[in-house]
């Protein structure tokens, strides 16, 4: 399993990833790479949780494949690493529809200034961070193909440095570039999960102090 996990892996990178950075450079002539030159305090931490997390999760599949790590006995079962394979194929493409749902205003990282559409529409309707919801669930698939304590720790990593970016870092950013638009779009859809997190006060009307 752990081997393909690996494969898996790739092609959910390589789609997610080099497609999609393609695709926006064709059509926009600009890849929609900012990356962490203007994250903050807030946002390089948030990054080091997210990039740690997710090299533990690979990590945690080469020292299967390596013998160096045990699985968990009683997570090791058929029925959960099926569950784990359509976890991850599903979020990985999943990721990369809504992806695409962000047309010319899809960005990894955020440039204080730069103003693009609010995409409130598709995949952004059912929540406001489907991206980050497929990707936490693609690597809780991971973690049932190839389960170790390492592998579901990495989830949990992951899921802390998304929440940090989406809490100090987007929410206060879009709050600033899109103001009550963003703020009723807010209060009726959730952050995450259909219905959950969608209080308008729990996003800061002002966090520019974070971003250094």
């Amino acid at each position: 399993m752990a081997r393909l996990a690996i494969w898996l892996l790739i092609a959910f990178g390589v789609l997610t990833f080099v497609v999609r950075v393609g695709i926006q450079l064709r059509t926009t002539g600009k890849t929609g790479l900012i990356g962490f030159r203007y994250a903050g305090p807030a946002g390089l931490v948030s990054a080091l949780f997210f990039v740690g997390g997710m090299a533990m999760g690979v990590v945690s599949i080469d020292q299967v494949l390596k013998g160096s790590l045990d699985t968990t006995d009683s997570l090791d079962r058929t029925w959960l690493h099926v569950i784990g394979i359509a976890l991850a194929c599903a979020a990985g493409l999943a990721v990369f529809l809504a992806q695409l749902g962000m047309g010319e205003s899809w960005r990894i990282g955020v440039r204080e200034g730069e103003r693009t559409d609010l995409v409130t529409g598709g995949w952004f309707s059912l929540c406001r961070n489907p991206i980050y919801t497929a990707m936490i669930g693609g690597w809780f698939g991971f973690a049932l193909l190839v389960p170790t304590w390492l592998g579901f720790a990495a989830v949990a990593v992951i899921a802390l440095g998304l929440e940090l970016q989406v809490r100090f870092v987007e929410e206060p950013y879009l709050m600033r570039a899109h103001g009550d638009e963003y703020r009723s779009y807010a209060s009726r859809v959730g952050r995450f999960l259909p219905g959950i997190g969608t209080s308008g006060a729990e996003v800061p009307r002002d966090r520019s102090d974070l971003h250094g």
